[in-house]
Formats: structure tokens, sequence, C-alpha cells
């Protein structure tokens, strides 16, 4: 069952990925494709849970869910926030983090017997540095960025920053809580992302569009 959901939570993902993609192409708005990534690694995330619970937990599945959910998400998510906001280095920025995380997670030294199911604890498997102090600190700025952003620019998209913090909140519960199992988190990840998506395509506000219109 944990297997049937983690999988479903990464077809969502994968889904509203896609969507998010062409409307970047539609558009080739920066923050677009940023926030594309975003919600792509949290369906790798996925899969590679259904897929660590379907063939028991090893090294190659924790490595890869690793890189996507602790490496990839939070960071890229701030990512697009700061192109949102402006800020077009965080492009190049961007691509050069993606780069050192997906290196890090090839090359991070993997230790210790993994249990067959449940998702495993990053502090039994990686030592701290680098693998786990680069996840620390990036999702710490990624984060930082998504609230940042978002309370700066409230005024002007109320209800799109609030359902971003939301889903960013329901996807940190979701992996945060191991006590809810593999199953919890990739129902975590899935309202996270749906959430996600919802706040980054919702139009500007009510106040936005009446003080913008023309007086009679």
């Amino acid at each position: 069952m944990d297997a049937l959901v983690a999988f479903a939570a990464a077809l969502v993902a994968l889904r509203l990925a896609g969507a998010l993609a062409r409307r970047w192409r539609a558009t080739r708005r920066p923050e677009l494709a940023a926030w594309a990534w975003s919600l792509a690694a949290y369906a790798v995330a996925a899969a590679a849970i259904a897929w660590g619970e379907a063939a028991e937990w090893d090294a190659r599945s924790f490595r890869v869910y690793y890189a996507a959910g602790a490496l990839l998400t939070a960071p890229l998510l701030g990512i697009g926030s700061l192109l949102l906001a402006g800020v077009r280095r965080a492009a190049r920025l961007g691509l050069l983090y993606a780069g050192l995380a997906i290196g890090v997670a090839l090359a991070m030294p993997v230790h210790g017997a993994f249990p067959p199911h449940g998702i495993p604890p990053a502090q039994d498997h990686l030592e701290l540095v680098p693998a786990r102090l680069l996840a620390i600190v990036a999702n710490v700025l990624g984060t930082a960025a998504v609230v940042v952003v978002a309370a700066r620019s409230f005024r002007r998209r109320p209800v799109g920053n609030a359902l971003i913090v939301a889903g960013v909140a329901a996807a940190a519960l979701g992996s945060g809580l191991t006590g809810l199992g593999a199953a919890g988190s990739s129902v975590g990840i899935a309202v996270g992302v749906v959430l996600l998506y919802a706040g980054f395509v919702a139009p500007p506000g009510f106040a936005l569009r009446r003080a913008a219109a023309p007086p009679a």
C-alpha cells in the first residue's frame, strides 16, 4: 500500500511539473522553469519512496530519494521565488547548485544496513559532511527565500503566496514526521505539490486589480 500511495504522489507531482513546463514554454517566465524543476524533483523523490517500499530500501533508492527530496526540492523552490522577485542571477545560482547537489549525491558515501520498509533516516546512513550539511543549509536558505518573497509580495499576490507557503509547510511536515511512515510522507508530498502548483498559477489579488483599474 505504501508503494502505491508513493507512486500516486509521484504521478501527481510529475503531471503538475509538466503543466508548469508548458506554461513556461508559452510565457518564458523564468520562475516557472525553476518551479517546474522543483515539482519534478518532488516526483522523483516520491518515485524513490515507491521504489524503496516495493523492492526494499537499499543504497541506490536512498541515494535517489536523498538527492531529489533533501537536496533539490526546497532550494529550487527558493530559486523560483527569487526569480519572481526579479533576481536574475538566481538562475545561474540555481544551475550551479543543482550540479553541485547531484555531484554530492552521486559521490556521498552511504553506509549501514537499511530497513526493508520505512524511509531511512539520513543520520543513520550519511556523515554530516558533505551531504547532510549541504541539505540543511540549502533547505534553510531555500525555504527562507520562499517565505521572504511571499511576505514582501503578499499584498500583490495574497492567495498565491499563502498557497505557496502552505505547500512548503505541507511537504516539510510530511517529510519531517517519520511516524507517518512512507505513505504519510507521500501524502504530504502530494498535498504540498498541489498547493504549490495552485499558488504558482494563482492570479494577482483583487486589491491589485482594483487599484490598477482606471477611475470612473
